[in-house]
């Protein structure tokens, strides 16, 4: 409905408004006074009456659409997907499944139905068909208790076939999966922009992309939110295609003049985009704005048959739809800067931090972190709990983020460790040197990694995707005292764990030299340096056997030695002597493996420098 500009104030302090159309069933609580013209009507308001009525009743030009983040960054995995998962074979299964509601195929898809068409027509593995339907699972609004019953479930399994039969009682939304598999296209390589130079999306859709070092490029299509954009509008037609009623379709699967989209249709597309009206701070999911009544004539919803005209649909949708507000490039342009990291002396970077919750609601904050070099930088906050983070170009440094998070990407660092709280969806490393990675995470995926390390506690297999060299998968060796209290709230449990059993997803990775499992006999524990308040005292889920018995060998050489020296009968200046000695050997050590720097820059800064809080 679009309201026209207050007409003035009436004596008595009433507000006159004058409307293109009469409310009638709108509610309005103002007396009409008079009509004008064909189509306008004026109306007499009490002062709080219009401001709720405005509030309520916004012009439709006020509605602003964005595609969602998080789809992308969690949902889309970062390899082409298989060639099976093209429109056509999507459209055929779109169909499939409406035949067999009774088999679990419609509105609910289970994982039996999936695995049928997965293995029995689509030819995948059973392995990659359960990767993607679990995958999308996990982004399901569920409670962490929800999360902790079904790892519970899975770790009182005895065989494989009883782990099936537990995975036979679970279901998806079955158009919202349609629209995941569909979304996978993100990472397509497409063989012509590949020989010509030219990635997509097209230079038409091309705008700035949110890199952090403010260049113009940045190929993680996963977390540019202008490659959401734009994928959701190059392929708007063929998504509202995918979820309408076979009926509605050609022979050739295509929509008509007069294609019907149902409101389930519509509820589905929810996963994808949501909006809200100008001026108002809620978040509304899309079917609750499409079906808003003053809307209706703009998205072609008939009360009668409870179903949108698809081309009045899409042509709203694409009128509607804008940048995200909460994306990266909102977040960089606008975003709150943390000052987390100090200037080091000699360098000209700066390290750059942005966060956009003091604005995002939940599940929609984000933290973006670049140019952390040669720094400790330690954080236990508010800021980045339930948020996604991406750590981008950091160098020699060691990065403790010590609270439950919803996602976390790191691209492009070098000779760094990081220890990151509980995640509880993906964590993914991309394009990284040398670097350690110690988590209790959901999910693990690396691509184009050398000589990485990861001490994970995962109950899914960690995804070896392509271009690695020189992997090392260890168990998780450390702990911090609110680290249980945090992995509960993501719904992480200690069993099962597969960090030592991974999934080999390219071919270019084939060979088992890809990966290795960490000797015991290199194996440490890791002791995070700093004092928080919490329950935790030891290792969630203790230590495989073998590294066990490892650490136990090593503490018996260590108590031999203190006995040996204790029995040597030093003079005092033996003593002494033997302490320089010590010492010197220690700190050459520290030089040569790098742990000086580390514990250089634990040193708590100077007075009047104190980091921004956060």
């Amino acid at each position: 409905m679009r309201w026209r500009r207050s007409l003035g104030r009436t004596a008595l302090g009433l507000t006159l408004v004058s409307l293109p159309e009469k409310p009638g069933s709108q509610g309005i609580p103002g007396k009409l006074l008079k009509r004008k013209g064909a189509s306008v009507y004026v109306y007499e308001f009490s002062r709080p009456e219009f401001r709720d009525v405005l509030r309520d009743n916004m012009d439709q030009s006020g509605v602003l659409l964005w595609v969602k983040a998080e789809p992308f960054i969690v949902g889309a995995l970062q390899i082409p997907p298989p060639s099976k998962f093209s429109l056509h074979y999507l459209r055929k299964i779109s169909t499939y499944v409406r035949t067999r509601t009774v088999e679990g195929g419609y509105p609910r898809l289970s994982w039996s139905t999936w695995r049928h068409i997965a293995c029995g027509k689509l030819q995948l593995a059973k392995d990659l068909a359960w990767l993607y339907f679990e995958m999308f699972d996990s982004l399901a609004m569920k409670t962490p208790e929800e999360r902790l019953e079904w790892s519970e479930i899975l770790s009182n399994c005895m065989s494989e076939d009883e782990v099936e039969k537990q995975r036979n009682q679970l279901s998806v939304d079955t158009l919202q999966f349609l629209l995941f598999l569909h979304i996978q296209q993100l990472n397509k390589v497409s063989l012509r922009t590949s020989l010509i130079g030219e990635e997509w999306p097209s230079p038409r859709h091309r705008s700035q992309s949110p890199d952090l070092t403010e260049k113009s490029s940045c190929h993680n299509k996963n977390w540019n939110d202008y490659s959401h954009q734009a994928f959701v509008c190059d392929h708007l037609s063929d998504l509202l295609e995918l979820l309408l009623d076979p009926e509605q379709l050609t022979a050739s699967f295509h929509s008509t003049h007069s294609s019907l989209v149902s409101r389930e249709a519509v509820v589905a597309l929810s996963f994808l985009i949501e909006g809200t009206v100008s001026g108002a701070r809620k978040i509304y999911p899309l079917y609750e704005l499409a079906l808003w009544q003053p809307l209706h004539a703009e998205t072609g919803f008939s009360k009668t048959s409870k179903t949108f005209s698809f081309y009045k649909l899409e042509a709203w949708l694409r009128t509607c739809l804008t940048g995200n507000p909460f994306g990266t490039s909102a977040c960089l342009k606008s975003g709150k800067k943390l000052a987390w990291a100090h200037q080091v002396e000699g360098t000209t970077k700066r390290a750059k931090i942005a966060c956009n919750t003091h604005v995002a609601p939940r599940m929609h904050r984000m933290v973006v972190m670049s140019q952390v070099y040669k720094q400790t930088l330690a954080k236990s906050s508010d800021t980045l709990v339930g948020a996604h983070v991406k750590i981008h170009r950091c160098n020699e440094s060691f990065i403790y983020l010590l609270s439950p998070l919803r996602s976390m990407t790191i691209e492009k660092c070098r000779n760094s460790t990081f220890v990151l709280g509980p995640i509880q969806t993906a964590l993914h490393l991309h394009s990284c040197d040398n670097v350690k990675v110690i988590a209790v995470c959901h999910r693990l995926s690396i691509s184009s990694t050398t000589g990485c390390i990861f001490h994970i506690l995962t109950p899914t297999r960690p995804l070896i995707l392509s271009g690695n060299q020189r992997v090392t998968f260890a168990p998780f060796h450390t702990h911090y005292p609110m680290l249980e209290d945090h992995m509960a709230r993501t719904g992480l449990a200690t069993v099962p764990n597969y960090w030592d059993n991974p999934m080999i997803l390219c071919r270019e990775n084939s060979s088992p030299s890809v990966f290795r499992l960490l000797p015991p006999c290199e194996f440490y524990v890791f002791i995070i340096p700093f004092e928080m308040e919490g329950d935790t005292t030891e290792i969630p889920g203790g230590l495989p056997s073998a590294y066990q018995k490892a650490l136990s060998q090593r503490e018996k050489k260590i108590q031999v030695w203190q006995k040996t020296v204790k029995e040597a009968r030093l003079t005092k200046d033996q003593r002494k002597q033997f302490q320089v000695l010590v010492e010197n050997k220690f700190y050459e050590w520290l030089i040569n493996t790098g742990h000086r720097q580390q514990l250089d820059s634990l040193v708590p800064p100077a007075a009047g420098s104190k980091q921004a809080a956060g």
